[in-house]
């Protein structure tokens, strides 16, 4: 048990300090944001090439080391988001009546160049561990995509917990295609599918032998369980937001 304890202790103090961190930048005055993105950039810059040179250390500190990695990668694109600078080519709140394909539509148009960032993102991390040993900056953020993308699916279709509240000033039209609701029809679905597969990470977890392999499926099912826990939080009569009070001190 001892081997997976270490790699569960780093995604959770990653998940909740990467998760502090984004809020506080993104919520500082907008004079502020430029230079953000410009460190955020050159840590985007170092983490890729990180990925380059760890993509053939099948070991337990290149496993970590993948993950960082992916994590910088992915906080580059989440603060290029909330921060306004990557988002869709609709700046608008949804227009009061739209219903149905017509809302989605204008919800796709509000984030479309994020989705296009996302993508772009796992191509070249896709690119960079091609024929690796090491893949764990991959697959890191295949799960972080596909999590947030179930997570953005059900705040759409109408979940209880929106926190709209985190939301800065210049994304925050985007709340208005947010629905309250206390769940939908796709959120026990959804939790089912993330449960599983956290429950799949685990017992290749417990079967791996090899240092790398205890590693890298640990760090993914850690990932998963807290994915699992943030869609509980989707439908549960209380905030997480406390989790992340003292990022949020900066607003």
């Amino acid at each position: 048990m001892t081997e997976h304890l270490l790699p569960v202790v780093a995604a959770v103090a990653a998940w909740w300090l990467g998760t502090g961190i984004v809020l506080y930048l993104d919520r500082r005055p907008r004079a502020t944001y430029r230079w953000s993105m410009a460190a955020a950039t050159v840590a985007l810059a170092a983490a890729l090439a990180g990925v380059a040179v760890a993509r053939d250390m099948a070991t337990a500190a290149g496993a970590y080391a993948a993950f960082a990695m992916s994590l910088v990668v992915w906080a580059w694109i989440e603060m290029s988001f909330l921060m306004g600078f990557v988002t869709g080519p609709r700046a608008a709140p949804c227009p009061p009546g739209a219903r149905g394909i017509a809302r989605l539509g204008y919800a796709l148009q509000a984030i479309a160049y994020h989705e296009l960032a996302l993508v772009l993102g796992g191509a070249l991390l896709f690119l960079l561990t091609a024929g690796a040993e090491n893949r764990v900056a991959l697959w890191t953020y295949l799960i972080l995509w596909a999590m947030r993308t179930s997570a953005k699916l059900n705040v759409f279709l109408g979940v209880r917990n929106l926190s709209e509240d985190l939301l800065p000033p210049d994304v925050a039209h985007l709340a208005s295609y947010f629905r309250r609701a206390r769940m939908n029809a796709l959120f026990p679905f959804s939790a089912a599918a993330v449960a599983a597969a956290a429950v799949a990470a685990w017992s290749s977890a417990f079967e791996a032998q090899a240092p790398f392999d205890v590693t890298a499926q640990t760090l993914y099912a850690a990932l998963l369980t807290l994915a699992l826990i943030e869609h509980g939080f989707l439908v549960l009569p209380f905030s997480a937001n406390a989790l992340w009070q003292w990022s949020l001190r900066s607003s």
